[in-house]
């Protein structure tokens, strides 16, 4: 299988792509935007990407490159995220002078360096990435955000471990497909819609939801980025049956201006 993952070996998207499909073949992909790409014209089997984060929330761009690429969500996994601050062997936090990582890893662990005002904070396109580039030009009084196994695959050492700001960090991931036809024992969706502006309008397709016992886990208003000041909203659905989802559907059909079904899959939990 081959498998299309934002950043490099030892990246949070490579520990998601062997904890949820085994031995794979990586597509390494400098951005979100090669990924979808590389799974809509077929160079891979599947795409592994970022969703949200329970301390820096939502990346909300994803959902429109899901939904421009007609791409399907086939499930979900949720990864508890413990960032390391490493550097080559022989150096402690006094020697560091610049903190490279993803900008997603600084955010989180900004409250840590609050104490350590000499060093800078530099963003990079991925953690793993910035663990590698040390390690290849041998640079000192430069470190890393990364992860453990980023470590360990270019032979920096741990200064300082599980630094973010919040312990219980995890982040949400997404299996997007070209199609969603194997998927089975569905209980979760993520819906993309747009309403009017009538005043109660998006109340009462919440009601509506309500009295269908489908509990609506999440809400997010989205930039429809053709027309300023204007947005879609996107919604994870959780339901016990597909005769749920399907009844749903039919009455959202009459109250949304319209409606796009990113994907059913099997719910994950942390």
């Amino acid at each position: 299988m081959k498998v299309a993952i934002q950043g490099i070996q030892g990246s949070y998207h490579h520990q998601v792509a062997v904890e949820l499909c085994g031995d794979v073949t990586l597509l390494e992909c400098d951005s979100f935007d090669q990924l979808v790409i590389a799974v809509s014209n077929g160079q891979v089997d599947k795409g592994i990407m970022a969703i949200g984060n329970s301390i820096a929330g939502s990346i909300l761009p994803n959902y429109t490159l899901i939904r421009e690429q007609k791409l399907h969500i086939t499930g979900e996994y949720y990864l508890n995220i413990e960032h390391q601050l490493m550097a080559l062997p022989g150096q402690d936090i006094t020697d560091i002078i610049e903190v490279q990582s993803h900008p997603m890893a600084l955010l989180q662990c900004k409250p840590y360096f609050r104490n350590h005002q000499h060093i800078r904070l530099v963003e990079t396109d991925d953690t793993a990435a910035a663990a590698y580039r040390i390690g290849q030009s041998n640079k000192r009084g430069v470190a890393a955000i990364a992860s453990a196994h980023a470590a360990q695959l270019y032979g920096l050492e741990i200064i300082s471990g599980n630094i973010q700001e919040v312990k219980e960090n995890a982040t949400r991931f997404v299996i997007v497909e070209r199609s969603n036809d194997l998927v089975k024992e569905v209980n979760k969706a993520t819906i993309n819609f747009t309403v009017g502006h009538q005043p109660g309008s998006l109340g009462e397709i919440l009601t509506t939801l309500g009295k269908l016992d489908i509990n609506v886990s999440k809400i997010q208003s989205i930039p429809i980025v053709e027309k300023p000041f204007l947005f879609s909203f996107v919604a994870d659905l959780e339901f016990k049956t597909t005769a749920q989802f399907k009844e749903a559907k039919l009455q959202l059909g009459v109250l949304v201006e319209s409606l796009v079904i990113l994907g059913t899959y099997k719910s994950h939990s942390l």
